[in-house]
């Protein structure tokens, strides 16, 4: 049990799992348009995700620790440094306006871990940023990077898409504030730290009214994604309101992450995509 437990605990640590649900939603992107699925793009965006992450929670770590890392913690850099190399390699493989619309997402990431505005502060210290940052950064990697790897022109559908996959994030990060709320410096002034626990909740609930709402007015709506995102919608707002600030180890950080991976199961199912063909 305990070795399952730690197999677990360096999955969701070395960022697998986080990376798994940036991946899914950019799957949920290429089906909703009807592009075929690029396998290269999608393996792009999870090597990317995992360096991201990896960078963002660990570099710090090992610049003053490294030789006093645990040994969880050293596997994680060694993989992290193997996925980093994969990434290089997938960079030739993918367009160059991916990589120029990438880079700009990576300055983000950068700035958000790296002190850049005096008085060791970077983007995460800012009051209030930290959520749009993350929403904007997969909101980018998932909706923008499949659209502009297939040349579309954007307008008002691309646009109500990427404001929904903000929202979407941004509810789905709410769990995590929640449960970081005695831990986050007063500083941060996160949402439940500005509106409280109860709020933050309604908050979430407005916010899922809005991606429904704006999903039925689309063009180009689909019934199978629609049912797909209520479902996904209706788990995540029961798991934001069962959210407290002492949740079970897994409840945020496993099971909040794993429901992208669930919206794309349940579409695929709907639309009955054989597996095989999604790549």
């Amino acid at each position: 049990m305990n070795q399952l437990r730690n197999a677990l605990d360096l999955y969701i640590n070395s960022s697998i799992h986080v990376s798994l649900a940036i991946v899914a939603f950019a799957i949920i992107t290429f089906l909703n348009y009807g592009i075929p699925v690029d396998k290269d793009l999608c393996l792009f965006i999870f090597f990317a995700s995992i360096t991201g992450y990896n960078f963002v929670k660990y570099a710090g770590i090992a610049k003053l620790h490294h030789l006093s890392l645990a040994g969880n913690l050293r596997i994680i850099q060694v993989f992290s440094l193997i996925c980093f190399l994969a990434l290089v390699y997938f960079v030739f493989k993918v367009k160059t306006i991916i990589l120029v619309t990438s880079g700009i997402l990576g300055l983000l990431t950068l700035f958000y871990a790296v002190p850049f505005l005096g008085a060791g502060k970077n983007l995460r210290s800012l009051p209030s940023l930290k959520i749009f940052i993350i929403a904007v950064v997969w909101a980018g990697t998932t909706v923008l990077l499949p659209l502009v790897n297939e040349g579309r022109i954007f307008g008002v559908e691309e646009i109500v898409d990427f404001l929904q996959r903000v929202m979407f994030v941004i509810l789905l990060t709410l769990p995590f504030e929640i449960r970081d709320l005695n831990y986050d410096q007063k500083s941060l002034e996160t949402i439940p730290q500005i509106l409280g626990i109860r709020s933050t909740k309604i908050l979430g609930s407005i916010l899922i009214l809005l991606i429904a709402g704006s999903e039925i007015i689309q063009t180009s709506f689909q019934q199978e994604d629609f049912i797909a995102m209520l479902v996904c919608l209706a788990v995540a707002g029961f798991m934001l309101w069962n959210s407290k600030t002492h949740q079970a180890k897994y409840y945020a950080s496993f099971w909040v992450e794993a429901l992208p991976m669930l919206y794309l199961a349940i579409y695929v199912m709907l639309m009955r995509y054989p597996l095989h063909t999604l790549f």
